[in-house]
């Protein structure tokens, strides 16, 4: 038995999100995915247990059998043919259904803990195609690092050295948008992107101030006709005086800002939440706990 183990599941944000109308044969559409993980954190406790469970606290809105946990845990122990004697419990701060990825996050931190624990690298081909399986963001938080995937979003195409920005979070009050009818949304409408060349090459060269104003999205149209609250973050946050330029992340509801110091970031939540009643949250664009100042 190996006991314990305790992994941390960062959030993320895409500063480009270019999604093409067509789609794979699994219906899919393809896509230029730039993410960065975030510093905002689900912290999951995997333990030996006599059968197989998962839990979120607070509970989730779906069964635990439903979830992308219970998916990835169980596709990656009959891909080995492992037994799956442990209790997986997730305490969940990462908003549902805001864009953040939060169900692919607890699974693709899951799937790295699962990789350590039966002796594999995160990389390993078995690892890498069940947490393409599970959805297309899983594979980014095998490694959670700013990172350029393409395919239906699931292809790791480059990775960029860490560049620790502060972001201000902010989701606006109701429900949040499904990933699912985002995309049917989209569809009705559709619309070439832009390339994500641009975004790259700031991030290989470290320039945050570059990244901060290539913020792209579109799919972000789509997740504001669902929620039109999206809409007014957006227009309020970039027009708050430490940021400038704002961006929904994925397919919404939450929409985020880069700016310049940490100290701005968390008075720009602080006003978000004081004058406008939304949830907020600022933090560094960073993957593990321990490198938030």
């Amino acid at each position: 038995m190996v006991g314990r183990q305790i992994v941390y599941a960062p959030c993320k944000v895409n500063l480009h999100l270019g999604i093409r109308p067509m789609v794979d044969e699994r219906g899919y559409h393809y896509a230029e995915s730039v993410m960065a993980p975030v510093g905002l954190f689900d912290e999951i406790v995997i333990d030996d247990a006599p059968f197989f469970s998962v839990r979120h606290t607070p509970s989730l809105e779906v069964p635990p059998e439903k979830t992308c946990v219970w998916k990835a845990a169980t596709m990656l122990a009959q891909e080995l043919h492992c037994g799956l004697n442990l209790r997986i419990d997730i305490k969940v701060s990462i908003p549902e259904a805001a864009g953040l990825g939060g169900s692919s996050a607890d699974a693709g931190a899951v799937l790295r803990a699962l990789a350590e624990r039966w002796g594999l690298d995160r990389y390993d081909s078995r690892v890498v195609n069940v947490a393409r399986r599970v959805g297309a963001d899983v594979a980014f938080f095998l490694n959670p690092q700013p990172s350029l995937f393409i395919g239906a979003g699931d292809l790791l195409a480059e990775s960029f050295d860490e560049l620790p920005m502060p972001v201000v979070l902010v989701k606006p009050a109701g429900a949040g948008v499904s990933a699912r009818a985002a995309y049917k949304e989209f569809d009705r409408d559709p619309s070439e992107p832009a390339s994500a060349g641009a975004v790259c090459e700031a991030l290989r060269a470290g320039d945050a101030a570059a990244v901060r104003g290539l913020l792209y999205n579109n799919l972000a149209s789509a997740a504001k006709a669902l929620q039109p609250g999206s809409a007014e973050a957006e227009t309020w946050l970039a027009a708050q005086p430490e940021t400038g330029h704002a961006m929904v992340s994925g397919s919404g509801s939450c929409v985020f800002a880069i700016c310049d110091s940490l100290e701005d970031a968390r008075a720009v939540a602080a006003r978000a939440k004081s004058e406008r009643g939304w949830w907020s949250f600022a933090t560094l664009t960073v993957g593990t706990p321990e490198k938030i100042c």
